[in-house]
């Protein structure tokens, strides 16, 4: 037995209702069950409850012990003293508020059978615990449940960028230029790509947008790719020239080289790729966020990310070897990525934070429009005959995968709760 599953029972009025006796001898009636409070304090707050003869109103606590509340030190906490209920699911010791009030408590009885569904998916060695149970699901409560996971997705996503609005004075360019770096790391180098741009401001590389050389220079140079004294070819040394110039005239200092993950990575994903891909995005397009808010479907979106890095990357991946010819300007799958992963957020939130709803819906069609991603949590979920027809529901997987699934936070799911309870 676990306390969340006892906090599960309470909250969704899982329990014996009737007869209910509390240790004190009193007849207990549950009226209201109050809201779940994640914070510290009572479990349940806001609950109204009749004691006796006497309607209560205040709080209850749910323990799978009732020496639990002693264990945990509620009777010496005055924020426990306004606990009417004690509910617990094995009763060893009566217990008391800080003031000796002895607070009533109660044994919660329920059908063995929930449990044992519950315990079922807590054991299960497959990645999805409800699986197959999930099937016989009712297809309109997962689609219900899809939309609050990308929500809660969006809104989780959309509070990193709320502080760095907070740390950059409420700049929106500066803002979207950092996580859109971040996102060109594509989560191996996604660390290493935000503290480049942090360590030279969006405005400084605006001052050289009309210099494709400059531009790059600069990004080139404060990830540590130009501090290599051996000139490997033209290219390099025409870049390290300029950045040496433009790094003393900002007094700029680039992040560690060694931060850089190579390792296991296709070469059109290397950082000096990326790194020159950003690059030609930025060199062509001043003022990057307001021309993403002036556009108005997918199509003007991709060809804004679109940006060919300079001729010399045709035949490279890194400075120092030449490769085969091949454009890397990046791929209709990597754009799309960008789009999911910094475009709709910050759509987003710059609707919600303007008031503007229309611009929070146009994210939302945005998802619906993208087709869906393509990584090892999809694949698996495909596995258990769950496949992601857009955007909007692989975040939505991505999302019950990671903080439910992976979490076995099976009570606080929709689907869970459906499993156990059927």
């Amino acid at each position: 037995m676990t306390e969340d599953f006892l906090q599960f029972i309470w909250k969704f009025g899982l329990f014996k209702r009737e007869g209910m006796i509390a240790d004190t001898g009193e007849e207990i009636e549950v009226r209201v069950l109050g809201e779940h409070n994640s914070d510290a304090g009572p479990d349940f707050l806001n609950t109204r409850i009749k004691i006796g003869h006497t309607v209560w109103a205040g709080n209850a606590e749910i323990h799978v012990n009732s020496s639990d509340w002693n264990i945990h030190r509620h009777h010496h906490d005055k924020s426990y003293d306004n606990v009417i209920l004690h509910a617990v699911g094995h009763y060893d010791q009566p217990v008391k508020r800080s003031n000796g009030e002895t607070v009533p408590t109660v044994i919660l009885e329920f059908d063995d059978r929930l449990y044992e569904n519950y315990r079922d998916m807590l054991e299960s060695k497959k990645g999805l615990a409800c699986y197959p149970e999930i099937r016989r699901i009712d297809p309109v409560i997962i689609d219900v449940w899809m939309n609050s996971l990308v929500v809660e997705r969006l809104q989780q996503k959309t509070a990193h960028i709320a502080e760095l609005l907070k740390q950059y004075l409420n700049s929106w360019e500066e803002v979207f230029y950092i996580g859109l770096a971040r996102s060109f790391g594509f989560g191996l180098n996604a660390v290493p790509f935000e503290l480049t741009a942090r360590s030279i401001s969006y405005s400084q590389l605006m001052r050289h947008c009309n210099n494709a050389k400059q531009t790059e220079a600069l990004l080139m140079g404060q990830a540590g790719f130009l501090d290599d004294a051996v000139l490997f070819n033209e290219y390099y040394k025409d870049l390290r020239m300029e950045y040496i110039h433009l790094k003393n005239k900002y007094g700029l200092k680039p992040v560690p080289k060694h931060l850089w993950k190579f390792l296991r990575l296709r070469p059109v994903n290397f950082p000096t790729i990326r790194l020159a891909q950003f690059a030609a995005i930025l060199s062509k397009s001043e003022g990057l966020f307001s021309k993403v808010l002036a556009c108005s479907n997918l199509t003007e979106l991709t060809v804004l990310f679109e940006a060919k890095p300079s001729a010399f990357w045709d035949t490279h991946y890194t400075f120092d070897s030449t490769s085969p010819p091949s454009v890397k300007k990046p791929g209709t799958e990597s754009i799309h990525t960008l789009i999911i992963n910094t475009v709709i957020p910050f759509l987003f939130i710059y609707g919600k934070m303007s008031g503007n709803e229309e611009l929070q819906e146009k994210a939302i069609r945005l998802l619906s429009t993208l087709p869906p991603e393509n990584n090892r949590i999809l694949r698996r979920w495909e596995t258990y005959g769950i496949k992601a027809d857009s955007a909007f529901m692989s975040q939505g997987i991505i999302q019950m995968n990671n903080l439910y699934c992976a979490r076995k936070k099976c009570l606080a799911c929709s689907i869970g709760i459906r499993v156990v309870t059927v």
